[in-house]
C-alpha cells in the first residue's frame, strides 16, 4: 500500500531523527506505554507464586487490561475531539502512573487485576491519541512520524519483558513501580514540550466507530484481526507458564521475540508488501504463525523457546499489514476507523489469556496452542474469502489517510 511505500522511502523536508522535542517526548512516552503490555510476561509465574494464584487467575491481568482497552476505544475519539490531544495524553499518562503504582501494592490477585483494568483505560487514552499528536507535531511529513511511532511500538514491545525481568528478579512488585516512575517522567516531558494540537473540525460521537464497521472491508479486517489477536495473545500470555523459566531467562526470550517483532514490522513487512502484495503477505504470515504456535505447543523445551522467539517475526509482519488495511480500506476518518477496528480485535486479546489456561485445565497443555493455530488459520481464511472487500477502494483512499490526522492502530 501507498503508506508503507512512503514510510519506507521517506518524504522530503525532514526525517525520523530530525524531530522537535514535542515529538521525542511523545514517542518516548509511547515506548513506555507499549512496554507495559509485555512487562508482566517474565513475572507471571512469580506473581502466581507471590499471590498464591493459579495461572488462569494471573492471566486475568491481560484480560482486564484489554477488555477495558476494547471498550475504551469507543470513548477515546469522543474525548480527544472535545478536550484536545494534549489533555487526552496527559489524562492517560496520569491514570497509568496511578494504577501502575497501585498494582505494585496489591495484596491479592483480585486487587492486581482491578488495578490493571484502570491501567488499561489510561493506556487506551494515551496510545489511541499518540500517533495523531506525533503526526501533528512531526517534521518531515506523516511518513517519518509513522515510522517513528512504529519504531517506538517495536522498541517498547522488546524492552517491556526485559524491564520486567530485571526488576522482577528482586520482586514481582518492582516492575509496576518502575513503569509508574517512567510514565511520570513522560508526563512531565509532555507537559513541558508539547503544545496543544488543533482539534478536529468535527467532534467524534460514541457510535461513529460502530457505524464505521458497516463498511465490509473494515469489518473483514477487524474480524480477521480478531482471530489473529487470539493467537498472538496466547503466545504472549500463556507461553511464560509453559516455558516455566526464571524472570531473567523468560525476559531474554521475550526480548528476542520483541526484537524480531520490531525488525519485521518496521523493515521487513513494507518490503514484502511491495514485492508480493499486502493480502498475499498477510495470508501467508497468518498460516506460518499457525504452524509455529502448534509446533511451540508440541515441541520440547528448546523447540518451544525457538518457536516463541520466531513468532515475533510473523507477529511483526501481521501488525504492519493489518494497520495498513484498517487505515486504508474504508472511507471513514482514520480515528473513527481505528477505533472501530480496535474495538473488535481487543476483545480477542482479552479472551485469549483467560481461555488458554482454562483450555489446559479442561484438556492438556498442547490444546491451547492448537486452538490458537486454528484461530490464526481462520484469520487467513477471512483474508482469502473477503479479498475483494479488503482491496476495494484501498489504493484510492490510502493517499487521503496518509495525510489525515488520526489515532494509531496498534496491532499488537
Amino acid at each position: 500500500m501507498e503508506r508503507a511505500k512512503r514510510t519506507a522511502e521517506g518524504e522530503p523536508g525532514g526525517g525520523i531523527l530530525r524531530q522537535p522535542p514535542a515529538v521525542w517526548a511523545t514517542a518516548g512516552a509511547s515506548v513506555v506505554a507499549f512496554m507495559g503490555i509485555g512487562l508482566v510476561d517474565p513475572i507471571l509465574p512469580s506473581i502466581a507464586q507471590g499471590l498464591h494464584a493459579t495461572p488462569s487467575q494471573v492471566s486475568l491481568l491481560f484480560t482486564s487490561y484489554f477488555l477495558i482497552t476494547a471498550v475504551a476505544m469507543l470513548v477515546t475519539g469522543f474525548v480527544s475531539s472535545r478536550v484536545g490531544g494534549r489533555r487526552t495524553l496527559l489524562a492517560g499518562l496520569a491514570l497509568v502512573v496511578v494504577f501502575a503504582a497501585l498494582a505494585g501494592t496489591s495484596d491479592t490477585v483480585g486487587q492486581l487485576v482491578g488495578f490493571r483494568a484502570g491501567w488499561g483505560l489510561g493506556n487506551a487514552l494515551f496510545v489511541s491519541t499518540s500517533l495523531a499528536v506525533i503526526v501533528g507535531a512531526a517534521a518531515g511529513g506523516s511518513a517519518a512520524a509513522i515510522l517513528l511511532y512504529e519504531s517506538a511500538l517495536g522498541l517498547g514491545m522488546a524492552c517491556g519483558p526485559l524491564l520486567g525481568a530485571v526488576l522482577g528478579d528482586a520482586s514481582w512488585r518492582y516492575p509496576f513501580f518502575g513503569t509508574a516512575a517512567l510514565m511520570a517522567i513522560g508526563f512531565l516531558c509532555i507537559t513541558v514540550f508539547l503544545e496543544e494540537q488543533p482539534r478536529p473540525a468535527r467532534k467524534t460521537s460514541l457510535l461513529d466507530p460502530i457505524r464505521a464497521l458497516g463498511h465490509g472491508g473494515l469489518a473483514s479486517a477487524a474480524a480477521a484481526a480478531f482471530f489473529y489477536n487470539y493467537a498472538f495473545f496466547t503466545v504472549l500470555a500463556f507461553t511464560p507458564f509453559v516455558l516455566n523459566m526464571t524472570p531473567y531467562k523468560s525476559g531474554a526470550v521475550f526480548f528476542a521475540w520483541g526484537v524480531l517483532l520490531a525488525v519485521f514490522s518496521v523493515l521487513v513487512a513494507p518490503r514484502l508488501q511491495r514485492r508480493l502484495g499486502s493480502l498475499t503477505v498477510l495470508g501467508g504470515s497468518l498460516v506460518l504463525l499457525a504452524a509455529d504456535v502448534v509446533v511451540l505447543g508440541y515441541g520440547n523445551h528448546a523447540t518451544s523457546i525457538v518457536c516463541t522467539v520466531l513468532s515475533g517475526a510473523f507477529i511483526g509482519v501481521n501488525n504492519t499489514v493489518f494497520t495498513e488495511l484498517a487505515l486504508g480500506v474504508s472511507d471513514a476518518p482514520r480515528p473513527v476507523a481505528s477505533a472501530g477496528y480496535n474495538f473488535v480485535r481487543w476483545f480477542a486479546a482479552a479472551a485469549a489469556p483467560y481461555l488458554a489456561p482454562k483450555i489446559e485445565e479442561w484438556s492438556d497443555v498442547h490444546m491451547p496452542f492448537v486452538v490458537a493455530g486454528v484461530a490464526a488459520v481462520l484469520g487467513a481464511v477471512i483474508v482469502r474469502v473477503r479479498r475483494a472487500a479488503l482491496t476495494e477502494e484501498a489504493e484510492e483512499l490510502a493517499p487521503k489517510h496518509a495525510t489525515e490526522d488520526g489515532v494509531g492502530v496498534f496491532a499488537g
